[in-house]
């Protein structure tokens, strides 16, 4: 593992080498050309397009219809106050997670830790060079944890890329002691089934739950074997993480789940869950699982239950993510058309496909059911080199209001009111123009979510962003303070 420090004059040292829990971590006060991150962990980002495309996207920059090329655009009611490029980590920028003053944003060669008590200035506190896609993040107390889903030598943050047909191929959890923020720790890894694509806490007093999501298994891969129709469930307990273990594989699917094409064209194959989201205090779980959206009971984390599953076999392509509402009566499904790598927001994708799927939650207990409303889909225009669909976001917390922020990549960031599940609309937006012209790329806000009074952006190509909202509609939630937020593991905003 290589620490990368940013001083404030810019100036780096050598620090010491140390070891955790038996696993050795270096500790470098280096530039980037200090540790070279491994290119086999960083997504295909470019494709190029034809000369007509080309010229689309020129004459709907030239007309005003889309921002020109990294032109900031934003509603009235939000306020760009800073962005902080990349630095030594040059992967594409994932998830953010955060605890008091601090946040932490995933990357593709390692993880950031920023330091927000000044929104208007966040500082780097540390810079952990740990490649592993796609370093999805999470934080619990003095633990941080890191997901590795791209097949590495060891489990090392020294390791390089590995064929996932060798069996001595390792991916999983990684986990760190996170109790000085200046130098994160090392401390643990667990291996798990095809990997860790993402993955979701459920924290307790003693133990932290983890549950992880992958997928894609195939017969050539001796640790990612069909059929793979669960999650992995590891128990960390938080006065010996290195003691953490897989003590459940549950199965989801016993049927396999949504078979995809031929039957459903178009619609991805069910082989394990993308992402899940959890509410604690309600022990309610909803999962988004490639070709079905789930709804299950967490009462028992070691043994979840399903409660309920649907999927849309004709506007969905890809069940992404999900977030409840506070009252939990609703739930929201994300579908990532093109897997984050296609222009889906024009007029040939049109304004059901690659959008948001509202689902009340009716009935009581066992017996509560998904029930479909409408869709939500930026209307704003992208231009067809810009990779835009919907991705990541969090709810606003604002009493008798359902309002949430989500991240469209390139479309953007949205704030949208779906307090009528069937007539959702956004209310405010901040977007980039194009990264370019001549080639679909992938860029854009990965996540957008809102903490303590402003909404914080890791843009896949342009580094970390602070928006500040003002809007009588979401003002209320300036109030809500929290000390820590994983947006996978719902707070409860209100009963506190």
């Amino acid at each position: 593992m290589n620490l990368l420090h940013t001083s404030p004059v810019r100036r780096r040292r050598l620090g010491a080498a140390a070891a955790a829990a038996g696993l050795l971590a270096t500790l470098l006060m280096a530039g980037p050309a200090a540790a070279t991150p491994d290119p086999g962990d960083t997504a295909a980002a470019r494709t190029e397009v034809s000369a007509a495309q080309r010229a689309e996207a020129a004459a709907a920059i030239s007309s005003g219809e889309v921002p020109g090329v990294d032109e900031i655009v934003h509603s009235d009611n939000i306020t760009h106050l800073a962005n902080v490029p990349k630095d030594a980590l040059k992967g594409l920028n994932t998830d953010l997670a955060f605890q008091g003053k601090y946040a932490f944003a995933g990357n593709y060669d390692g993880f950031r830790i920023f330091d927000i008590s000044d929104p208007r200035s966040p500082k780097t506190v540390a810079q952990v060079l740990c490649p592993g896609s796609q370093n999805d993040i999470s934080v619990s107390g003095n633990l941080l944890f890191l997901s590795t889903d791209s097949s590495r030598s060891d489990n090392s943050c020294t390791s390089t890329t590995q064929p996932a047909t060798e069996k001595s191929s390792w991916e999983g959890m990684k986990v760190f002691d996170i109790s000085d923020k200046r130098n994160p720790k090392y401390v643990a890894a667990v291996e798990t089934a095809c990997g860790s694509h993402t993955h979701t806490l459920v924290p307790e007093r003693k133990n932290v739950y983890v549950y992880v999501s992958s997928y894609s298994p195939s017969e050539a891969f001796p640790d990612c074997q069909p059929p793979h129709d669960g999650i992995s469930v590891i128990k960390v307990p938080r006065n010996a993480p290195e003691k953490a273990a897989v003590v459940n594989f549950p199965v989801l699917f016993p049927d396999g789940g949504n078979p995809g094409a031929p039957q459903n064209p178009g619609v991805s194959k069910t082989t394990g869950c993308h992402d899940i989201t959890v509410l604690p205090s309600k022990d309610l779980a909803a999962g988004a699982c490639m070709g079905d959206g789930l709804l299950f009971s967490i009462k028992d984390p070691e043994n979840p239950k399903i409660i309920d599953r649907v999927q849309d076999n004709v506007n969905f392509a890809f069940w992404h993510s999900a977030t409840f509402n506070q009252t939990t009566d609703k739930v929201v499904f994300t579908d990532e058309l093109g897997g984050g790598g296609a222009a889906t927001c024009n007029e040939e994708i049109g304004p059901k496909r690659g959008a948001n799927g509202i689902y009340d939650i009716v009935g009581r207990g066992d017996h509560r059911k998904l029930v479909f409303r409408s869709y939500f889909k930026i209307d704003r225009p992208q231009a067809d080199t810009e990779v835009c669909v919907a991705h990541n976001g969090s709810i606003i917390p604002v009493k008798g209001r359902d309002l949430m922020v989500q991240a469209w990549y390139q479309g953007g960031v949205s704030v949208w009111d779906f307090t009528d599940s069937s007539k959702p609309k956004e209310i405010g937006y901040f977007e980039r123009g194009p990264v370019s012209t001549d080639a679909v790329t992938t860029a854009g806000p990965w996540s957008a979510y809102y903490y303590n009074g402003y909404i914080y952006s890791n843009d896949i190509a342009k580094g970390f962003d602070v928006l500040k909202l003002d809007d009588r509609r979401t003002d209320p939630a300036k109030r809500v303070r929290l000390d820590e937020l994983n947006v996978q593991t719902q707070p409860e905003y209100f009963d506190r």
